[in-house]
């Protein structure tokens, strides 16, 4: 757990720069480690390793466990012969700024399929024993993606209800023609991992611990669905029968109805809540901590009925509460951060109080001149992580200049002593690294002083701006390091 005062940057692996048309494992991500490690920075906080979903999203995955082809070197798989040199000239793209999931989803298959023709008699033996070792997850993976290809892209809920609903002699002829496929996927798996774990020894050789992220809740069209339906509240047909969201909070006057299936919780209390401590050791595997998306849940979920027009129609129930965590904290080496934003009761707060975990305060929300927000950086206590904003928020710059009021935006001059010639989004940063708390993150676009066009996501809305910002391969410069590195020891967030 937090110990020390320290800090670090948030930065998605998909928003690294390289020519490939999206970030990968590769050069880009070690280069930002040096970055940090000049900037005497020891955290770099990603955004889900997993395969996005609707809206590529990373929060509405197939899978909680797999990782994103998509993030793959493809610089490391021409070095083992995999690809070609006219093959990754193929896959260049020429927009440095964004990614473009049409354009990847429609051509970099059919390059990664290249490279198991190649790989597939190479690593076969590998290939075999990481089978065996990611047996309670990949099996099941592979084989649901296989199926939604056969199925022409179909979501679970489209498929024949045999398949749909695991009937053997439906399954078994399928997975010996999809045979193939099947090893493909699983391939695919493989090399992601070896490069991750790679670029993770890399991280910590040079004094960087990687904060990964646990969304709380699965896709309706993923493989644990399809594989463990049990645990979710779906009908005999695997279709939701109430799904999450949030209600209405700052970001969306109707609320949020992000169409996730609900857990069963009393069924994940009669198996021990296996499922969250496997899902929890591969977590504790990936990364040297996690953040919990949506920590909240855990006491209590806002379950919205499936014919709801809006989220507004939703309901709290009881979550499974310090059952859970207490489960959780039987697995070695987890390391959790509470995202335990949002509106939040006396009750839901006094359970996060109770689980001990540092939770998160943001600065975009702290300047409400009428009154004394916990957010304030003298308010932020020590057992806690204070961000300049997140993945979710407007950008520093943006908020100050786009969406605070003008009380707002008077208190955070007043309170930050903003100046034009240090740089807004470098005030921001200033005062979360002077707060108290432990530990302090700001998105690295704050250190750029980036305004809207540098957001990661606008909750409650899809697009193509969401999920895309890439970041130039200039910004990790020595000037913004020294600057970093500066304001890091001023506050004596350095070992």
């Amino acid at each position: 757990m937090l110990s020390y005062r320290s800090s670090g940057i948030l930065l998605p692996v998909f928003s690294l720069p390289g020519p490939y048309g999206i970030g990968t494992l590769g050069a880009g991500a070690r280069r930002f480690v040096d970055f940090l490690s000049d900037a005497g920075q020891h955290y770099w906080q990603i955004l889900p390793l997993v395969p996005p979903g609707g809206g590529d999203s990373p929060y509405m995955s197939p899978s909680s466990f797999a990782g994103n082809p998509l993030l793959l070197d493809l610089d490391a798989l021409a070095e083992e012969e995999l690809l070609t040199p006219e093959e990754l000239e193929s896959a260049k793209w020429p927009d440095p700024d964004r990614v473009d999931y049409t354009w990847l989803h429609k051509t970099r298959p059919a390059l990664l399929r290249k490279a198991w023709e190649r790989g597939r008699d190479k690593y076969a033996k590998e290939l075999e024993q990481f089978l065996a070792d990611e047996a309670l997850w990949l099996p099941d993976f592979a084989f649901f993606l296989a199926l939604r290809d056969h199925f022409g892209g179909a979501k679970l809920e489209s498929w024949p209800h045999a398949v749909r609903t695991r009937q053997s002699e439906a399954l078994s002829p399928l997975r010996e023609e999809l045979a193939d496929e099947i090893e493909y996927h699983a391939f695919l798996q493989l090399l992601f991992f070896r490069q991750w774990e790679a670029l993770k020894k890399y991280a910590n050789d040079h004094g960087v611990r990687i904060i990964g992220d646990l969304p709380i809740y699965v896709s309706p069209d993923s493989a644990e669905v399809w594989g463990e339906p049990g645990l979710f509240q779906v009908d005999e047909d695997y279709r939701p029968s109430a799904v999450a969201g949030v209600p209405p909070d700052a970001f969306s006057a109707d609320g949020q109805l992000w169409g996730n299936p609900l857990y069963d919780w009393e069924r994940h209390r009669e198996t021990g809540f296996a499922w969250w401590k496997r899902r929890a050791a591969h977590m504790a595997r990936l990364y040297d901590m996690v953040r919990i998306d949506h920590f909240r849940a855990f006491h209590t979920y806002w379950n919205i009925p499936l014919t709801a027009e809006s989220a507004k129609e939703g309901h709290w129930e009881p979550g499974p509460g310090m059952e859970l965590l207490r489960a959780l904290e039987t697995v070695p080496g987890l390391e959790l951060i509470a995202e335990d934003l949002g509106d939040l009761d006396a009750d839901a707060r006094a359970f996060i109080a109770e689980s001990g975990l540092p939770g998160m305060k943001i600065l975009v929300y702290a300047f409400d001149p009428a009154g004394e927000s916990a957010y304030l950086p003298h308010n932020c206590p020590r057992n806690s992580v204070v961000y300049t904003g997140t993945h979710d928020t407007p950008t520093f710059v943006q908020w100050l200049f786009d969406e605070a009021t003008p009380a707002e935006r008077e208190y955070a001059f007043d309170y930050l002593t903003l100046r034009e010639d240090e740089g807004f989004g470098w005030g921001g940063v200033r005062g979360a690294w002077a707060a108290p708390s432990l530990l302090a993150i700001a998105p690295m676009q704050d250190l750029l002083c980036l305004g809207a066009d540098a957001r990661i996501n606008a909750p409650g809305t899809m697009g193509p701006q969401n999920w895309s910002w890439r970041v130039r391969q200039d910004a990790f410069n020595p000037d913004v390091s020294s600057q970093l590195r500066k304001l890091t020891r001023t506050y004596r967030r350095c070992l």
